[in-house]
């Protein structure tokens, strides 16, 4: 093979081979964010369907502060056993990739480079350590009076999917 082929080749496979280890540790990044949610519903009605809500996806009240009519609910976040399996197929996928370059370019350490793909499942090691975590719900209700009906407003600071979940659960609409 070319001389100047390997080398370009195992330079673009370290180039995936950083994609993929930001890829893995994308997968237990924090993706919290706020959001103003919008309910038909009085404060009255609502807030009884939201403990339920939450006690159904396995959180418990947290804190309660009265004053600022806020709650934080808290709950196990389970890792999900298709994630782990995906990202050390993608692991060993990337490896093998890597440990063939490598063994084109020094074939004397080629069953060395081969055991390389042995270190695949610590993807999924590491995403599971990572992403089974406690998560935190903080939840904020006012009611806002119009002229014809009452509604509420709803301020929550959670994980970006329970947000999603949330709003599709109660039909909760996005605020201002």
């Amino acid at each position: 093979m070319d001389t100047a082929i390997l080398p370009s080749t195992l330079l673009l496979t370290l180039l995936l081979a950083v994609g993929l280890i930001f890829f893995i540790r994308a997968s237990t990044k924090d993706r919290t964010e706020t959001a103003q949610l919008v309910s038909e519903q009085e404060e009255a009605a609502l807030m009884p369907k939201i403990k339920e809500y939450f006690r159904s996806r396995s959180y418990r009240v947290a804190a309660v502060n009265r004053e600022q009519n806020q709650v934080t609910f808290e709950g196990f976040v389970q890792p999900s056993w298709f994630l782990a399996v995906f990202l050390t197929l993608l692991a060993t996928a990337g490896l093998a990739c890597l440990s063939l370059v490598l063994s084109l370019l020094f074939p004397s350490l080629s069953t060395l480079f081969l055991g390389i793909v042995l270190l695949s499942p610590l993807s999924g090691l590491f995403y599971w350590k990572k992403a089974g975590r406690l998560e935190k719900v903080s939840l904020k209700l006012e009611a806002t009076p119009n002229q014809q009906t009452f509604s509420s407003k709803l301020t929550v600071i959670a994980h970006r999917d329970e947000l999603m979940e949330l709003q599709k659960a109660l039909q909760l609409k996005l605020g201002e």
